[in-house]
């Protein structure tokens, strides 16, 4: 069977929309709304003025069906070593297992040699098989688990310390995180049968 050819080139805000199909379907704003044309657009036009970044898309008989964000930038905040970061490589479902994210693969690896870069690190979702799979066949190797949470969830879970000056000269001024804990271990200690 013959494949149509892949043509990888970079983004322009026209394809704002089609950015919008591949990355925004199931995800919102902070408002809840999906994400906005003009928004798309002008984050397409930000990365296209940052020479370490580039927004490339992968188009198949004049439609968008893939694309992926690069950023260059140091592979350690102490070394000199700087990698390429492969961030949010996604092919249209129907373009799948037709060489889409090999082309974009090949065109990222021709971006890393000529900005002279000798490492490319990419991220995939733990839950989506098939770019783990994809990943290892081409010898990426797991070198670090990316995590994520919202500053909400975050700001539960860790103690908040009143700013400096509050706690000068009082000594009964205690955190939340102190008191959630106290309120945690209450809870349990009723909870639990005589």
């Amino acid at each position: 069977m013959l494949r149509n050819p892949v043509h990888i080139r970079d983004a322009s805000p026209d394809d704002a929309a089609a950015l919008v199909e591949i990355w925004g379907p199931g995800r919102t704003g902070h408002d809840g709304s999906p994400p906005a044309l003009h928004d798309a657009s002008a984050a397409v036009a930000r990365i296209a003025a940052d020479p370490d970044q580039r927004l490339l898309v992968a188009v198949v008989e004049g439609q968008v069906v893939g694309a992926v964000q690069l950023e260059r930038g140091p592979l350690t905040p102490i070394h000199g070593d700087t990698a390429v970061f492969v961030k949010h490589l996604q092919v249209l479902d129907s373009h799948r297992r037709h060489g889409v994210g090999r082309a974009l693969m090949g065109a990222i690896l021709t971006w890393a040699e000529e900005k002279d870069t000798p490492n490319v690190l990419a991220a995939a979702a733990v839950s989506s098989k098939d770019a783990n799979r994809f990943m290892a066949r081409l010898g990426f190797g797991q070198i670090a688990v990316v995590r994520g949470a919202t500053v909400a969830s975050l700001r539960t879970k860790l103690p908040v310390e009143p700013p400096a000056a509050a706690r000068v000269g009082t000594r009964s001024h205690r955190s939340v995180g102190q008191v959630l804990v106290q309120r945690r271990s209450l809870r349990r200690s009723q909870a639990r049968p005589s």
